[in-house]
């Protein structure tokens, strides 16, 4: 007589596997969403903070604007760009209203100001981030983005004047006062440097914009290492 005890084993298991299999693609089909959405959150951590960028790319970062809201400041890429460190009471503060000015002539072509305030010259800028937007609007009529309080220098500087920092000079280092101002390509590249006593409405820095923006009505040479 043959045996057919192997035969009844080999079924059973046949069985036991058939019934496993949908067990198992359910559990794994629960586990993919959550995989995925962990994936999800991680992304923009990465492409802001971590990723690798041209040295002097400086348009890979979150930043709060002065309401609390996070902007990336990849909306600015393809525009030309003065990122300046602000003060509301220090000497050269009133640069506020030609910095205003200068955002209002050339803001239809593709240019902005953005201001980041900081208190780190002898307690220049004490208040609060709703403190220094109405200073800004009330006095100034600020209209280009502000963002909120940082540091600039030192060792708790943000990433972002970290990063202004290590470029070659003369555009790198940190800023000597409140007021300077770094001058940023479409690309998202610092391409000039202006010391705070060099105003915005100086020509050396309308040439500038002006070469940026390609305007025809200025076409010499943009001074290589503007000082003041």
């Amino acid at each position: 007589m043959k045996c057919c005890c192997a035969k009844g084993n080999a079924a059973t298991t046949s069985v036991l596997i058939a019934s496993l299999v949908p067990i198992l693609v359910i559990s794994m089909s629960d586990r993919e969403p959550e995989a995925a959405g962990v994936a999800a959150e991680a992304q923009p951590v990465i492409r802001s903070e971590q990723a690798d960028h041209h040295p002097a790319d400086v348009l890979h970062y979150v930043m709060n604007r002065i309401d609390g809201e996070p902007e990336e400041l990849e909306i600015y890429r393809g525009k030309v760009v003065l990122m300046v460190n602000v003060a509301s009471k220090c000497g050269l503060t009133p640069q506020y209203e030609a910095l205003e000015e200068l955002y209002q002539r050339y803001k239809d072509e593709g240019f902005v100001v953005i201001g980041f305030p900081a208190n780190d010259f002898r307690g220049q800028e004490p208040g609060t981030n709703e403190e220094i937007a109405q200073f800004c609007s009330l006095e100034y009529g600020v209209t280009f983005p502000m963002f909120e309080k940082i540091v600039v220098t030192g060792e708790n500087k943000h990433p972002l004047y970290k990063q202004l920092e290590e470029l070659p000079e003369p555009l790198g280092g940190e800023p000597r006062w409140n007021f300077t101002k770094f001058l940023i390509d479409e690309s998202g590249h610092v391409v000039e440097r202006f010391e705070p006593r060099v105003a915005p409405d100086d020509p050396r820095v309308t040439v500038a914009i002006d070469h940026l923006l390609g305007r025809e009505e200025h076409t010499g040479s943009i001074p290589a290492s503007p000082g003041g």
